[in-house]
């Protein structure tokens, strides 16, 4: 809770699974009565996140009322907005579970607030998986889109993008206004330059604010407040000085705002209270300044100078009563005392000073006294250590309750800060990367021209290599909404899809683009079928997962959605993924009339596009040479006329006499007129024509020999003798067929 957002948003079964992916808590807390819910049960289940199932008494609306208004501190909850009973009941039901398991240290809470539904653009958690949004399929948070865009300095900022990148928005006004940022800061480099060094010097304000708040803090903590405080206001003034005239876009000028707003006296305490050198914690000491308080200052000198002060007192008693050699001594019997020669004693028992000085002790020589001010001395230096840290103590006690009554506005100014860094750093991208502003609005538009890929665009970058081939992609048409994209493998087919993704949820989270222009109609949902994994967890198959995916695409996909699926059907018999396949092009095309890019092998689908008006077939290109495949990777309209299936399998390293029989047994497939027909039996199907037509055909004598043998065995009958020397027989007539 660092970060100490509190907000409720409705939501429904269809919706829970992309909500969780989108927020990835680390626990969810629900009342107990859900697990009645088996949608809802299998969801939280399935999400693999901690699960906190509390009694249903805790999420009563009106006790939830009451705990809110106790804990904010107001008589009515209304002023915080229009809160169903529903709403007020998640809220106080959660907040009863930080008070119950935070006793005594419960983070600051902003005050509560209510998200609206549908206001960002909704993606599924295979959907973020497949697209490597946050992290790679295997986990690594290298090579996934955030690790290319992250150009942010701060920590608070690079917090601030995952939240952005994982919640891209569906509102074209917030869009349009996360833009001007970028757009801003691109019109004025010496501004984002000079913003971008001195936030690099920025502490982490929210992580601060976190642990003071919650009793885990220390000095260095507080200095984190004063650094970040002081930095807040320099760079407040860097955009007062380049913004003269208020021209500020509106989200910079509502962060300049919140940045003047600094509570300096705040800062001014902390800097006078606190060393320059500061322990880890607390209890450590030594962490206020000399000077700050009079009582640490006369403890902690003497707990370090004890002798100078025993010494000053020795001087001064020595010039009252006249004797110079006069000492105070210490052993470990009696303490602190005072000692002079005998013939001098009789002095301190005059009148004069018997009052004051009090006789211990008469040894041979000696005579030893001591004073009431050297008896409270020797107390005071016995507990100076103990004194100057229950003072300093005190002391960092107070600097906390200071911050925690400026909480709220420190919690705004880090907000502020984090927001800068992001739009100074998504401007840092788009002109080291060469990203274009977006054209974004209500229309059903998807035009892209020269998109590329952000990651692999990145990679081939530090690689040396050649540049990415950039590709357009243009949905926007009526009778191109639906692209059916065919090709080989390594051809680019899925990256082009992917790419196109991503350029939207870019430019939806207010980022700038990789192509050389867009133009987007807000997309509401986006759904992503590519790549294949199995979940043995839960005893699905590839397949499995593949129909589970899809089924939910066709379900929930609208006329605003952003579809892309890639071989669809390839996880069974060649004639059930066909099917599959040509009925979900159809449902996509005559039910969604969502924006789609369909990747396949099936070649037969291309002759959907005379009769489906909106569909468009398009290829990637290739080129042979001397029995080589090269990939090109330029999409074009088209239909591919084979799918070089046996080149890429030589690019892999197959032997060569499975590539050259390969080739054999393909071109005897192709020349099959039956070729994709099934007939009444799998002995006639193209595969076994072919295979009866090629050169390995003479061995059928021999298998009609086998298959007799087989037929007319009795295995009943066959003593274990036999039946050993039957498979015998069939071990030698199968190796003469071969």
């Amino acid at each position: 809770l660092f970060r100490s957002e509190f907000s409720v948003l409705l939501t429904d079964h269809k919706r829970l699974a992309a909500e969780l992916a989108r927020l990835e808590p680390r626990e969810i807390v629900f009342s107990d009565s859900l697990r009645s819910d088996k949608a809802i049960d299998g969801i939280l289940e399935a999400s693999g996140i901690a699960l906190s199932p509390q009694p249903a008494s805790r999420f009563d609306s009106t006790a939830a009322d009451k705990r809110l208004r106790d804990h904010f501190g107001v008589l009515a909850f209304d002023g915080f907005g229009a809160f169903s009973r529903a709403e007020i009941a998640s809220l106080g039901g959660l907040l009863d579970y930080i008070l119950l398991t935070q006793v005594g240290k419960v983070p600051h809470l902003r005050i509560p607030r209510k998200e609206e539904g549908q206001a960002g653009l909704q993606i599924d958690a295979a959907t973020r998986a497949n697209l490597e949004l946050t992290r790679k399929l295997s986990g690594e948070k290298e090579g996934s889109l955030l690790s290319v865009i992250d150009f942010t300095v701060t920590a608070a900022g690079a917090r601030l993008l995952a939240n952005r990148l994982g919640q891209p928005l569906n509102q074209v006004a917030a869009i349009e206004a996360r833009l001007d940022e970028v757009s801003h800061f691109e019109a004025m480099p010496e501004l984002k330059d000079n913003l971008r060094h001195r936030l690099q010097s920025m502490p982490d304000l929210e992580r601060a604010l976190g642990r003071l708040t919650l009793g885990r803090g220390g000095p260095r903590d507080l200095a984190a407040i004063r650094d970040g405080l002081k930095c807040a206001e320099t760079i407040g003034d860097l955009l007062d000085i380049n913004n003269p005239l208020n021209q500020l876009p509106a989200n910079l000028a509502a962060a300049r705002n919140i940045i003047k707003n600094l509570p300096h006296h705040l800062v001014q305490r902390l800097d006078e209270g606190l060393s320059d050198s500061l322990p880890i914690l607390a209890r450590d000491g030594n962490f206020v300044r000399r000077g700050f308080s009079a009582d640490l200052d006369s403890a902690r000198t003497l707990r370090d100078d004890t002798r100078q002060v025993i010494a000053d007192l020795q001087t001064r008693y020595a010039e009252t009563v006249g004797i110079k050699n006069l000492k105070i001594r210490h052993n470990n019997m009696i303490g602190y005392f005072i000692e002079v020669a005998t013939p001098n004693a009789a002095a301190l028992s005059d009148e004069k000073f018997e009052a004051q000085f009090i006789h211990r002790q008469t040894i041979a020589n000696t005579t030893r006294f001591t004073t009431l001010e050297l008896s409270q001395l020797e107390q005071r230096i016995a507990s100076a250590a103990e004194r100057a840290l229950a003072i300093e103590l005190e002391a960092f006690n107070g600097f906390v309750e200071n911050v925690g009554a400026e909480r709220e506005n420190i919690s705004n100014i880090a907000a502020a800060l984090a927001a800068l860094d992001v739009a100074s750093a998504l401007c840092e991208l788009a002109q080291s990367s060469r990203y274009v502003r977006p054209i974004v609005d209500h229309t059903r538009s998807f035009k892209i021209d020269g998109g590329r890929h952000p990651v692999v665009e990145r990679v081939l970058e530090k690689r040396g290599e050649s540049a990415f081939i950039a590709n357009e992609c243009d949905l926007s048409a009526q009778n191109h909404r639906l692209w059916l994209l065919t090709g080989p493998n390594m051809a680019g087919k899925s990256t082009f899809l992917r790419q196109n993704a991503l350029i939207a949820i870019l430019a939806q989270m207010g980022s700038y683009v990789p192509a050389r222009s867009a133009h987007i109609g807000v997309v509401d949902r986006l759904f992503s079928r590519v790549g294949a994994a199995d979940d043995l967890a839960r005893g699905r198959s590839t397949f499995m997962v593949e129909m589970v995916e899809t089924a939910a695409i066709l379900n929930q996909a609208t006329e605003h959605s952003l579809v892309i699926l890639d071989e669809i059907g390839r996880g069974t018999s060649t004639f059930d993924g066909l099917s599959i396949a040509w009925a979900t092009v159809e449902h996509l095309h005559e039910t969604n009339r969502c924006r789609a890019l369909f990747a396949t092998h099936y070649h037969e689908l291309t002759t959907l596009a005379a009769r489906l008006d909106g569909l468009h077939n398009a290829t990637v290109k290739v080129r042979e040479w001397k029995g080589d495949v090269i990939f090109l990777h330029e999409v074009t309209s088209g239909v591919a006329d084979r799918s070089y299936g046996i080149q890429v399998a030589k690019l892999a390293g197959l032997p060569q006499a499975v590539t050259e029989r390969a080739a054999t047994i393909l071109s005897q497939l192709e020349k099959s007129e039956q070729a994709f027909k099934r007939k009444t039996l799998v002995d006639d199907l193209p595969l076994f024509s072919a295979l009866q037509s090629s050169p390995s055909a003479s061995s059928q004598p021999k298998n009609d020999e086998i298959r007799e043998m087989l037929a007319s065995a009795r295995p009943d009958e066959l003593s274990p003798r036999d039946a050993l020397a039957f498979l015998y027989a069939l071990k030698a007539k199968a190796t003469e067929a071969q």
